[in-house]
């Protein structure tokens, strides 16, 4: 049962760090140090104060980021090469205990599943952006700050139920990321359709048609 949580709490990191890397850690820092939860040695580092203040002022951060639509899609972007490393990173400290071999296994798995959870975010934040209004961004934003929260204690309290909902969400993200891909590619099509339009509208005439000038042959 030991092995079950620990792969829970690995996998739960990762997947959390894929929709929001600084809370995920704050929410371990905070939990370890309050003696809430026992910290593997490799996240023990999480609880110290630099980093839980690093975490919570990024949290923060991202927190209005993460609201305001176009902004959102920037900061995922630049958080492509920041959530992917580091949730890959915590997934592996989290079975240091287990021996190299789970370390680096917890490493690829965990670095993958947060990739995917990241595109799928940052993915669905793109459509999102299609419509002007902030409603939709401050609910997408606040549910996966719940969502990250919510990983986090299922993984912790009752692992097994986590690791059931974990394949489910795989499933989910499997056949999300395809769609969302059409989406966005459907989406830079109509945009480039309507620049191309635009130009065309504007371009000069290239039909110059030429008048016959006098004749100055005469009879």
């Amino acid at each position: 049962m030991e092995t079950v949580e620990i792969i829970a709490l690995s996998m739960g990191v990762a997947w959390a760090s894929g929709l929001n890397l600084y809370a995920a850690i704050f929410v371990l820092g905070w939990l370890g140090g309050t003696g809430n939860l026992v910290l593997p040695q490799e996240l023990q580092i999480c609880s110290d104060p630099m980093v839980m203040f690093a975490a919570g002022f990024m949290y923060f951060v991202e927190f209005f980021a993460d609201k305001t639509p176009g902004i959102d899609t920037g900061w995922d972007a630049i958080h492509t090469f920041i959530r992917i490393p580091v949730g890959a990173i915590l997934a592996a400290g989290a079975v240091g205990e287990l021996g190299q071999g789970a370390e680096l296994a917890a490493f690829l798995i965990g670095g993958g599943l947060t990739a995917a959870t990241h595109a799928t975010k940052a993915g669905s934040r793109v459509l999102i952006n299609t419509s002007p209004e902030p409603v939709t961004n401050w609910t997408a934003s606040l549910a996966e700050d719940v969502a990250v929260i919510a990983c986090l204690w299922t993984a912790l309290n009752s692992p097994v139920v986590f690791l059931v909902f974990l394949v489910l969400a795989i499933v989910l993200m499997a056949w999300l990321l395809p769609q969302i891909w059409r989406g966005i590619k459907l989406l830079f099509s109509r945009i480039a359709g309507f620049f191309r339009l635009g130009s065309r509208r504007h371009s000069p005439d290239k039909d110059i048609s030429v008048l016959p000038g006098p004749d100055k042959g005469g009879d």
